[in-house]
């Protein structure tokens, strides 16, 4: 470690210190039981004036953690960071759950830790200067335009296609289950500019601005009665060349870049709800049977193994490696561990579960219930998660069906 890093203690330490003089602290026991907002969405249930609403919040918060050198903790300086080991991101983000700041909803890991990295990489010098900071701070917000209906988790069969015009590119396709996309600024779109090429071959990566004429996005409602996702529709929108990420025909590997982000933060996915359920357990009024204690108990191993899961993958990348193998076993684990939050929470509740009395902490876990399963699919499919440990660990030969992917 560099002589000019805090230690791991130190840096705790002075992170507690600068929260507690600009947010103020949860109850000891994190929220307090029984008041506050009893929310469990797994997939946000606003409408598109309640998330513009929120992601103001949370864009402040996110500025004045910038600002104050609490945001870009591991980019260099030119870009606002400070440089700190990979292992200090989660550091900061344990002692910053203790205080009561806005949750973060999916546009802003996505724009900070998936996109913002992807033009480090693959984005030219004016490209880096003109997006970075902008992304980093969050004044610039981006969403994924990765999946289409006809694709699947298949990102390689993406139709959307781009053709080349005298002032840039012509964009014509469809995105489907786009988080976020009624607040970005801007969209990474996968798009096909060699229909002739080989299958990974020929796909070209664009940085489009969701205001451009011909971009048009249709909220997909959810079986909860919200949408935060949604279907973008690009009908010849305009591009200039600058705005191309990587070389034409190199996409695949531009995206394989955002890909192998997305699943770095996934197996912290499930958590917070987890250790909501542990406390339905504790507060449940009446004492648990066998069962529930025993599956209580389960869940609350569970939750620490997902916890050491996470810190063998910022091991990997404090070690200088792509943690493939142990970010694959992550999301799968966390898709688990989501699975198991869902049995508790039915067990302990029963018939209290189905229906809206208003009593806490009860009807709202029908937005776990009905989103959990999502991310079976959600940031690479638990299929193609397995496949991925088939052929990296196990050394089985490549199933051409499961090509490496996909969502959002």
């Amino acid at each position: 470690m560099n002589s000019a890093h805090p230690t791991p203690e130190e840096f705790r330490a002075e992170a507690r210190d600068w929260l507690s003089g600009v947010a103020r602290r949860r109850a000891p026991e994190g929220r307090r039981w029984g008041s506050g907002d009893d929310s469990v969405a797994v997939f946000e249930n606003w409408t598109e004036d309640e998330e513009r609403a929120h992601t103001e919040r949370i864009r402040s918060w996110e500025r004045t953690r910038y600002d104050q050198g609490w945001g870009a903790l591991g980019w260099p300086e030119e870009y606002g960071g400070r440089e700190l080991p990979a292992s200090y991101e989660p550091l900061y983000r344990a002692e910053e759950a203790a205080f009561d700041v806005p949750r973060r909803t999916e546009i802003f890991p996505v724009t900070q830790q998936l996109v913002a990295p992807a033009i480090r990489v693959w984005g030219t010098g004016e490209q880096r200067l003109r997006w970075l900071r902008p992304m980093l701070r969050t004044d610039e917000l981006a969403c994924q335009l990765f999946s289409e209906t006809e694709a699947g988790s298949d990102l390689a069969a993406v139709r959307t296609r781009a053709v080349r015009a005298e002032d840039g590119w012509v964009l014509r396709g469809h995105k489907v289950w786009t988080s976020g996309a009624r607040v970005a600024t801007w969209g990474v779109a996968v798009c096909r500019t060699d229909p002739d090429a080989p299958k990974h071959a020929g796909i070209t990566v664009f940085l489009v601005r969701m205001d451009a004429p011909g971009v048009t996005i249709r909220p997909i409602r959810q079986m909860t009665g919200g949408s935060s996702f949604n279907e973008v529709y690009l009908d010849d929108v305009r591009v200039p060349d600058t705005d191309r990420l990587g070389p034409v025909g190199q996409g695949w590997r531009v995206t394989l870049t955002v890909l192998a982000a997305e699943r770095l933060d996934s197996g912290t996915l499930g958590l917070d709800n987890a250790d909501r359920a542990l406390d339905l357990a504790r507060n449940l009024g009446r004492p648990l049977t066998g069962g529930e204690q025993q599956q209580a108990g389960d869940l609350f191993v569970r939750t620490l193994v997902q916890r050491l899961i996470g810190l063998r993958v910022t091991a990997a990348l404090v070690a200088g490696r792509e943690p493939g193998a142990e970010a694959s076993v992550g999301k799968l684990y966390a898709t688990a561990t989501m699975r198991a939050t869902t049995d508790l929470v039915q067990q302990l509740l029963g018939p209290r579960l189905a229906a809206d009395t208003e009593e806490w902490g009860t009807f709202a876990w029908t937005e776990h219930l009905l989103g959990a399963p999502g991310y079976s699919i959600a940031g690479g499919s638990d299929e193609i998660q397995r496949n991925i440990l088939a052929e990296r660990v196990l050394g089985l030969p490549k199933e051409p069906k499961y090509q490496q992917e996909e969502p959002r």
